[in-house]
């Protein structure tokens, strides 16, 4: 794996594995969706946690859980519910391609998140990394998962070079994956990469680096999307670039982006223009 023999590498591997759990019997972090092994709950956590801070998530999971409690009241909901639900957590596609995959869902099995890695990530919103979450999670499936803190792990305690690709790091992550121990190996490095061997402090920066949120074009993505969910007429095109006059980009292709991400939709106002409303489904 790293340039030894296999009982060098067996030992470095056990090392590694019981300074991970070691830290994690002492340091573990206590969040909801550690308490649930039901793999909506979990799947909803999953896509809450991508690109936001757990601590910020903790709320919204459990509001959103509270109102739709399963598959058939995610899919069922109007979009409005649920991205007002989604509201405040960023990146809304996000709760839009959620509904979306609970729709695929209850059409093709029978509203039963399914466990299978291939069949995840088929659904909207599911990528490589969260296919494989959710069966760890939910079913303690002896599958690796690859995130930014945990590629930072092994980029440190394991000596890979900072730029190894993907198919690298998953075999890596597949190599030193302790079996039977999945659901436990993954909360452990999640909390050692956020409580140890951050990106501060290991000097490891993300192979992405998120743009300044205020003033970009996500920030008045976002600050639309909440006036028109506020007005349930919508709003007129005039209406809103007055609203957004100091915005320094331009207003109509950032409505042409939520169109197709699937968050708003137009309407023509006849003589007052055209009207952009937050979808009906």
């Amino acid at each position: 794996m790293i340039g030894m023999d296999n009982r060098n590498t067996e030992q470095r591997v056990r090392e590694f594995q019981d300074r991970i759990f070691d830290f994690y019997e002492k340091h573990a972090r206590s969040f909801p969706w550690r308490e649930t092994t039901d793999r909506y709950a979990v799947m909803v956590s999953e896509i809450m946690l991508q690109q936001t801070q757990a601590v910020r998530v903790v709320d919204k999971y459990l509001a959103w859980l509270d109102w739709f409690p399963d598959i058939p009241a995610l899919a069922g909901a109007p979009l409005k519910e649920v991205l007002t639900y989604w509201s405040g957590l960023g990146y809304n596609a996000r709760g839009e391609r959620l509904q979306r995959a609970a729709k695929v869902i209850c059409e093709e099995y029978g509203g039963i998140v399914p466990a299978d890695p291939a069949e995840l990530i088929r659904l909207p919103g599911i990528g490589p990394y969260t296919s494989r979450s959710i069966p760890v999670f939910a079913d303690n499936m002896d599958v690796a998962a690859v995130d930014t803190n945990i590629r930072r792990i092994f980029v440190a305690e394991l000596g890979l070079d900072v730029t190894a690709g993907s198919r690298e790091l998953q075999a890596v992550a597949e190599e030193v994956l302790p079996q039977g121990r999945s659901r436990k190996w993954h909360n452990a490095l999640m909390d050692y990469g956020a409580l140890v061997l951050t990106s501060r402090r290991s000097g490891i920066a993300p192979r992405t680096r998120q743009g300044t949120f205020r003033g970009s074009r996500r920030w008045y993505r976002s600050h639309i999307l909440r006036d028109l969910l506020a007005c349930p007429g919508g709003l007129l095109y005039d209406e809103l670039d007055d609203r957004y006059r100091s915005c320094p980009y331009e207003l109509m292709p950032i409505m042409e982006d939520l169109e197709k991400d699937r968050l708003v939709e137009r309407v023509d106002a006849g003589n007052s223009g055209i009207l952009f409303r937050v979808r009906e489904s």
